[in-house]
């Protein structure tokens, strides 16, 4: 079976990463049956609406690599509360069989079309409580110790006329029955009808409450399977009802568990980033982050211990029964691995387009055909020691720029005494000076002798000559690094570190 999902969040402000996470596992149950997966957006609370939230959300999916099968377009992104309009926006979401418009505020007659349904079929009806009078109903059943549930006879006015401002409410019945469905990750659900409130479909103002849009959107849009987390639960019954109501037949329902803390909390900004483009800047790159998410209560099941997906390979393994029922943790050291991992699958060319924004932040400029060599002759000895892209400035930033000699207690070796450091400089400044080629397999080999030579450990006279050549103790690989830097660039700041250490400052 094909399945068409959706992703539909409200433009209220960033787009969290359990929701990414929801939309992803979305995203690739579409994908890996074959059918379509699409955006809509949920902008029906006018009050909460932040300008910029939609075209973000856009924005997170292009960087993320998440092609839509549909969505909101120019025209309806231009025509939003605030122009929504995006570069990268679809010419025409409506295609591949799935209606828009994709913005809810723009879909306004069709929930009023099916609210009246509901109201002439006697499965909702006509109310006119204020907020206040609401307000009192509910401290009055808090100081009884009771839930506040609205129903029908608790109406103040019931002869309410169509013509004047009202809210329709759905009428759950049978009030002494129950309401049961079937979840892909929950399993069989029970719940008493006496629990569920009489919920409003459609507010004063015209707009829908979510609970009659998301159902009239997900039948009218063919939607066929509904993933949502674990918080939208409670609701799920109120949804199941009003497909029966309409006689329509009901998606496969399936509620994630929710994201948690290392902390066993729910996951909030207590935790660190929480968008995609914090993620993006800290320096993640989207094939790990989609890794990552797609794992965060998914396992490809069957004794399969890969845990390095491609998105082809996701797609292909992904399964509803892969998705576990328990909360998934949030762990930023497998996400820091997995970022890793998924750095050195990069090639050197397509690694360097993507550091080059994060050296320009640090202030080292790749701007020139020649810096842009550079770098890629540098690339190759810092995938191993980069877990992020952050992580790259350091270990560059001397190859660009000159650098400050380092202070005399940073040229002295460990368990070695100033003037055995200093003679070790000397003597490396020679074999600098005529080792041939300037490579860096000749330079090891001359290295290493004279260090025997020294009577020296590799590590006493490699960590003098690092300091010396680079101002760092962490570096790429000596010997890759001098020839990198040049035969010139190296004795220059050699005669610089003998001249700091003569002198003791």
């Amino acid at each position: 079976m094909k399945a068409r999902t959706r992703f539909a969040p409200s433009p209220t402000g960033e787009l969290h990463i359990g929701g990414v996470r929801t939309a992803i596992f979305s995203w690739l149950l579409a994908k890996h049956t074959g059918g379509e997966f699409y955006l809509r957006i949920e902008d029906t609370d006018q009050e909460r609406y932040v300008p910029g939230s939609t075209r973000r959300i856009l924005e997170s999916f292009d960087w993320l690599g998440i092609t839509l099968d549909g969505g909101p377009d120019h025209d309806e992104l231009r025509t939003m509360k605030t122009d929504e309009d995006y570069p990268g926006a679809l010419d025409d979401g409506e295609y591949r069989g799935v209606p828009g418009p994709f913005v809810q505020s723009h879909r306004l007659p069709i929930y009023r079309q099916w609210a009246e349904w509901l109201v002439a079929h006697g499965y909702a009806y006509r109310a006119t409580e204020t907020p206040e009078e609401l307000a009192r109903m509910r401290a009055e059943a808090q100081s009884r110790k009771q839930t506040f549930i609205f129903r029908e006879e608790m109406r103040l006015r019931t002869d309410v006329r169509p013509d004047e401002p009202h809210v329709i409410r759905m009428r759950v019945q049978p009030r002494d029955g129950r309401t049961e469905f079937d979840d892909l990750i929950k399993g069989h659900m029970v719940f008493e009808n006496a629990q569920i409130d009489d919920q409003v479909l459609l507010k004063m103002d015209g707009f829908p409450t979510y609970h009659l849009a998301v159902v009239v959107d997900d039948h009218l849009q063919g939607v066929t399977h509904v993933l949502r987390g674990d918080d939208w639960l409670p609701s799920a019954p109120k949804h199941v009802l009003l497909y029966r109501y309409f006689g329509w037949e009901e998606p496969k329902w399936a509620h994630v568990p929710n994201v948690l803390g290392t902390d066993g909390k729910k996951l909030s900004k207590r935790h660190g980033a929480q968008s995609v483009f914090e993620f993006r800047d800290q320096g993640y790159i989207p094939e790990a982050l989609i890794n990552f998410l797609a794992l965060l209560g998914w396992a490809p099941g069957g004794g399969d211990e890969q845990s390095v997906f491609t998105r082809e390979e996701l797609i292909a393994k992904f399964s509803m029964e892969g998705v576990g029922s328990s909360p998934a943790v949030f762990d930023y050291n497998k996400l820091d691995w997995l970022n890793g991992v998924h750095i050195r699958r990069l090639a050197d060319a397509d690694l360097a387009g993507r550091l080059i924004p994060f050296l320009a932040q640090a202030g080292i400029a790749v701007d020139t055909p020649e810096r842009r060599a550079l770098l890629l002759r540098i690339i190759p000895h810092i995938k191993e020691r980069t877990k992020k892209l952050t992580d790259a400035a350091p270990l560059v930033d001397f190859f660009f720029g000159d650098i400050q000699t380092p202070p005399a207690e940073m040229l002295i070796g460990p368990k070695m005494e100033q003037h055995l450091s200093l003679y070790a400089l000397r003597e490396t400044r020679r074999l600098v000076e005529a080792v041939e080629p300037f490579e860096d397999a000749p330079l090891e080999q001359a290295m290493r002798k004279l260090g025997d030579d020294l009577q020296l450990k590799p590590t006493q006279l490699f960590t003098v000559v690092r300091n010396a050549v680079t101002g760092k103790t962490v570096t790429p690989p000596l010997f890759a690094t001098m020839a990198i830097l040049g035969r010139e660039t190296c004795l220059a700041r050699l005669d610089r570190a003998i001249a700091r250490l003569q002198s003791g400052g």
